[in-house]
């Protein structure tokens, strides 16, 4: 801020910080943002392009340019915890996670995904990017969170040293260095065990009921995104997922995905893993009235 000229855009690309915070820190608020690349950023089109409470209209044209000129897909979004793709990520990935602690396993899960379509499963994900990386940020999140149910597997897990595959092991162990992720026996009995420790009796997920839980609590998130604006539209969210993701295409994204399912289904069924997963899966009151009135995310103009 002291360096740089007075109509310099200060832009971040956290995932992670408050913006606003940042923003508040400077002598040009009205010229700070966010500009969220997703890694590996020379590959990957998505651009989150954050607005704080004070981003004038101009810095927000600004930057919605600089993602044309780059060459990237640059979809505006409000400040937020993870903004809107990885605040709708996490959701999923503890889901993920308590599945595994109450019987499932990882590659049970990651083979559901993937076969929906996705480019490769949660636990895969978490391997390519460090499980350690996960564990930090959840640490942080933690401070938001406190009273909320965390996954105990992933302490487990990351105290082993297996981060991933920058250690050869995470919750797949790869061999010669190669990125394909082999199932081991050592960590299925780290997971039994682990569910034995938190007092759950493993239990059978059929495929089905899988996807369900993964999809919806993804969806269920989403509909908060809009019900804060951190999002202004629900294709927004359809874009940032395609982009940023990897979600198929075919599929339509996951709000209009959820259109197609039927939202009155979601609730229904978000609405009991609410009982078993408390504030994670809190059923989102758009989704709850655009349900009742028999609509789908397509029909929410969010004031627009």
């Amino acid at each position: 801020d002291k360096i740089c000229k007075p109509e310099t855009i200060l832009a971040s690309n956290t995932s992670s910080l408050d913006i606003n915070e940042l923003g508040r820190a400077t002598s040009r608020p009205e010229k700070v943002c966010g500009t969220h690349f997703f890694s590996p950023a020379n590959v990957m089109k998505l651009m989150e392009n954050v607005r704080t409470n004070a981003s004038s209209l101009e810095t927000i044209a600004t930057i919605m340019k600089l993602s044309k000129t780059l060459g990237k897909t640059g979809v505006l979004v409000g400040v937020g915890d993870g903004f809107v793709g990885n605040r709708m990520l996490h959701v999923a990935a503890r889901i993920a996670e308590f599945m595994v602690e109450e019987g499932a396993l990882p590659w049970q899960v990651d083979k559901v995904v993937y076969g929906f379509g996705f480019p490769m499963g949660p636990f895969a994900m978490n391997d390519l990017a460090g499980v350690d990386v996960r564990y930090l940020i959840r640490k942080e999140q933690k401070k938001l969170y406190a009273d909320r149910r965390q996954s105990v597997v992933l302490d487990r897990l990351f105290e082993t040293g297996r981060y991933g595959q920058k250690t050869g092991g995470g919750w797949y162990t790869y061999e010669n260095g190669s990125r394909r992720g082999i199932p081991d026996p050592v960590v299925q009995e780290l997971i039994v065990n682990t569910s034995k420790e938190i007092g759950y009796e493993r239990r059978e997920f059929s495929d089905e009921e899988i996807l369900e839980r993964y999809l919806y609590s993804m969806i269920n998130t989403g509909a908060h995104v809009l019900e804060e604006k951190l999002a202004l539209r629900s294709g927004d969210i359809d874009v940032i997922w395609h982009y940023g993701y990897g979600f198929p295409r075919y599929q339509g994204g996951p709000m209009f995905y959820a259109d197609l399912i039927g939202l009155d289904k979601i609730y229904d069924k978000v609405s009991k893993y609410y009982d078993e997963y408390g504030d994670w899966l809190k059923p989102s009151k758009l989704l709850k009235s655009l349900a009742d009135d028999g609509k789908g995310f397509g029909d929410y103009t969010n004031g627009l």
